[in-house]
């Protein structure tokens, strides 16, 4: 399985298929919901105005997060529901999806600050990717995050 092969395409809400809208909720459902034991709202009404950044692997959802613009939750641009399908984990997915979702928002809202809202057991991840630590962590939904932000 070669990841050099995954297909990125980014999304407007209105261009998305009601067969792809599915697979995303799919996605994060199992990731955040089932596998993390979370109940949470994750349709929150955002979902509308975001861009979504979706990594394809033999037309099978890879990896996907949403581009948050700036305004409608912090000042900042921000990445969220960022979600890698657990097999392609550990392989170098997640810092090809974040990589991709810093250029989807330079792209769509300039060379600004990006933001995210870490779960901090991901803490050094993010940071080596550019991210740093803004404030302290705190709980959300029952898990430990903490805001980072890429200057």
């Amino acid at each position: 399985m070669s990841l050099e092969k995954i297909t990125w395409k980014i999304y407007a809400f209105e261009d998305l298929t009601p067969h792809l809208l599915y697979e995303i909720l799919k996605l994060r459902q199992e990731i955040f919901i089932i596998e993390q034991e979370c109940i949470y709202p994750d349709i929150d009404g955002a979902d509308q105005n975001c861009y979504h950044l979706c990594g394809f692997l033999d037309e099978s959802l890879a990896a996907l997060l949403r581009v948050v613009p700036p305004g409608l939750n912090r000042e900042e641009p921000a990445l969220g529901r960022i979600s890698v399908r657990e097999k392609f984990r550990g392989k170098g997915a997640g810092k090809m999806l974040i990589r991709k979702g810093i250029e989807t928002a330079r792209q769509q809202f300039g060379d600004r600050p990006i933001r995210i809202e870490a779960q901090t057991y991901l803490d050094s991840f993010y940071k080596s990717l550019g991210f740093h630590p803004v404030g302290e962590p705190y709980d959300l939904d029952g898990i430990e995050h903490i805001q980072m932000v890429l200057s």
